[in-house]
């Protein structure tokens, strides 16, 4: 199905669209005239159908974005986004090494001590049921790093996106407004390796965040900030 958008713009009139136009793409209203974009461009006909120019995709894509901050209030729309429009900001690596070493201090040993005790009770060929886990291991250590990467969060002139995930990817969308507690924890361990965690509690517990490994001086400034944010929405509404 098309993707149609509806431009607000000194040249352009803003009009509902109530069925699809042939061509697939983004359809823009400028007076009489419609733009047909398909993937390889956008097409341009007058009242009777006939095409009188070819436009470059981008330039459409350019106006739908414009249109779409203008709805937002001046934050990047969710379209814009996803195609990485807005500023991401990753955690600190110091998370991935903290998630390594936890993984080598307890898998490992764990590993060791059911070979040492499958060797002595029914002999050693039956050490080769660990082979699974040992391999179940290696992918974990490379897993965790997927993960880290994964992890990022970006923030909107309205809301808060944090995105994570490797095989099924996530992002939540948490409106400064909706925002009734920001506190900054920091475990024993995270401690040692100089990190913080985020946690945002809203009006909904199904919309509760957390981004973990920060610096406590950015979490604090986020912590901060959100809070001011939230209060400045909240009495807004």
């Amino acid at each position: 199905m098309p993707t149609v958008v509806s431009v607000m713009a000194p040249s352009l009139t803003a009009r509902p669209a109530m069925s699809p136009v042939g061509g697939g793409g983004i359809v823009l209203w400028a007076d009489t005239r419609v733009l047909t974009c398909a993937y390889a461009g956008c097409m341009e006909t007058g009242s009777e159908g006939a095409p009188t120019e070819r436009l470059p995709t981008a330039e459409v894509h350019a106006a739908e974005a414009s249109a779409a901050e203008a709805s937002t209030g001046g934050g990047p729309s969710p379209a814009a986004a996803a195609r990485g429009d807005v500023e991401w900001r990753g955690v600190e690596r110091a998370l991935l090494r903290m998630r390594r070493t936890v993984l080598l201090l307890t898998v490992p040993p764990i590993l060791a001590a059911q070979t040492v005790l499958l060797w002595a009770l029914v002999g050693p060929v039956w050490t080769l049921l660990m082979t699974p886990l040992v391999a179940l291991t290696v992918f974990g250590w490379f897993a965790l790093g997927r993960n880290w990467r994964s992890w990022r969060y970006a923030e909107r002139a309205d809301d808060l996106l944090i995105s994570r995930g490797v095989l099924w990817r996530e992002m939540t969308v948490v409106p400064y407004g909706r925002m009734q507690l920001v506190e900054v924890t920091s475990g024993p361990l995270e401690r040692r390796y100089g990190l913080a965690r985020l946690q945002l509690h809203t009006a909904a517990a199904a919309t509760d965040a957390a981004i973990p490994g920060l610096v406590p001086e950015e979490a604090e400034r986020l912590r901060d900030r959100l809070t001011e944010l939230g209060e400045a929405r909240s009495a807004g509404l």
